[in-house]
């Protein structure tokens, strides 16, 4: 299991790595943009485009902002790490589902088995906090059964 744990761990640090190039890049292109705008005849054009730009430049900040606060999550759990109880780091198993207490992420698959990266502050992660193996919970209609924790 701390082998899956350390796949699991690895995919999410690997999102967040493609997740920072995007970003990068569309800060650059926007930069870019910005830069290689030329002032027309139409006056005020010029200074929209740049002001749109700079939206777009301070929307990515932002974005990049949220990103590392994430990383700063992920490189507090320790794969290898066992616990009784849900918390960030686990890896739950339940019959609708299984989950990789981490970041929210996207679905991640391991050997043909998908697992959700979420992270423990999102609405499923706080039902799912705190619980041990065979405790349930509903969320949405849905009966949660925590089969396994690891």
């Amino acid at each position: 299991m701390s082998k899956l744990k350390e796949q699991l761990y690895l995919l999410c640090t690997e999102y967040l790595r493609n997740k920072e190039a995007e970003i990068k890049m569309a800060i650059s292109e926007a930069q870019e943009a910005a830069n290689s705008d030329t002032k027309s005849s139409a006056g005020d054009k010029f200074e929209t485009g740049r002001e749109s730009m700079q939206q777009e430049i301070n929307l990515n900040l932002t974005r990049m902002s949220e990103l590392n606060k994430q990383k700063q999550t992920l490189e507090l759990i320790i794969p290898a790490q066992k616990s009784s109880v849900v918390m960030p780091g686990s890896l739950v198993r339940t019959n609708n589902g299984n989950y990789y207490i981490a970041i929210s992420a996207k679905q991640l698959k391991v050997d043909d088995i998908s697992y959700y990266a979420i992270s423990i502050a999102s609405p499923i992660g706080e039902k799912l906090s705190g619980r041990k193996a065979g405790e349930s919970f509903e969320m949405n209609g849905k009966k949660f059964i925590i089969e396994s924790l690891a």
